[in-house]
């Protein structure tokens, strides 16, 4: 996957519920504007939501979540390769009262969930067309979603026909620069459809731009990249993807 290395050093099992202490505040897992746009989205669906079987791949923080089960879903499962995220986010929804039905997986990707259906899937993975670097106060899986930024975002893509229970949903965020189209046709060989529900305008900080996959950069300014100034703004889209009939 674009010489991305996504598997952990092990995988754990889910987390025991009971006392837990606060993990350590690590910068790449403060929510961002797509944490807070993919939100948005799921508080437009609340219908999706309620008494669902959900799961998060790539749950961070936990807060994605946390909204989900505070709009009413039925269990909550998260999946994270970073063993600090599911830390994480297991004490953010102990913390909120949805211990009962939560599990925290740390695994890659789909690994942990053979034979399991979801009726809403959410994720908010790293989509950035960059090599994979470590940062100070951050993950090295920080953004990166490899030199095309489709490291992440494909095979979350092809695992999604065999973990959406029929009529189910799933609600993610993409970015303009990666090709919807490539993402639509990609699914449309699985049965599924994709729509963009909201498009946003979100910063473009000068370190990830300066390690943006030149040729991508190139083909994307004045398209979903754009500048004024000394300032940039990337186009970000929040997707929903199922059968035609679940997205009716």
């Amino acid at each position: 996957m674009a010489g991305l290395s996504l598997m952990p050093a092990a995988e754990a099992g889910p987390l025991e519920a009971g006392p837990l202490s606060p993990p350590p505040v690590i910068a790449a897992l403060r929510p961002s504007e797509y944490t807070a746009a993919l939100i948005q989205a799921l508080h437009a669906r609340p219908g999706w939501v309620r008494g669902a079987d959900a799961v998060e791949i790539g749950s961070g923080s936990g807060v994605v979540l946390a909204a989900i089960g505070a709009l009413g879903a039925a269990t909550l499962c998260g999946v994270d390769i970073e063993g600090v995220a599911v830390a994480s986010g297991n004490f953010l929804l102990h913390k909120m009262g949805f211990g009962e039905r939560t599990e925290m997986l740390c695994g890659d990707m789909w690994r942990r969930l053979a034979g399991r259906r979801f009726d809403l899937v959410a994720a908010n993975l790293p989509q950035f067309p960059m090599p994979t670097l470590g940062y100070d106060g951050r993950l090295p899986s920080w953004s990166c979603g490899g030199r095309d930024g489709r490291g992440l975002l494909d095979p979350l893509l092809a695992g999604l026909a065999a973990h959406l229970a029929p009529g189910g949903r799933a609600v993610i965020t993409h970015n303009g620069f990666i090709g919807i189209d490539q993402s639509r046709a990609m699914l449309r060989r699985d049965g599924l459809a994709l729509r963009v529900a909201a498009t946003r305008l979100v910063p473009l900080a000068d370190e990830k731009l300066d390690l943006m996959t030149p040729a991508i950069l190139g083909a994307e300014e004045g398209r979903s990249i754009h500048r004024y100034g000394p300032h940039a703004f990337v186009e970000m889209h929040i997707v929903e993807i199922g059968s035609d009939a679940a997205l009716d």
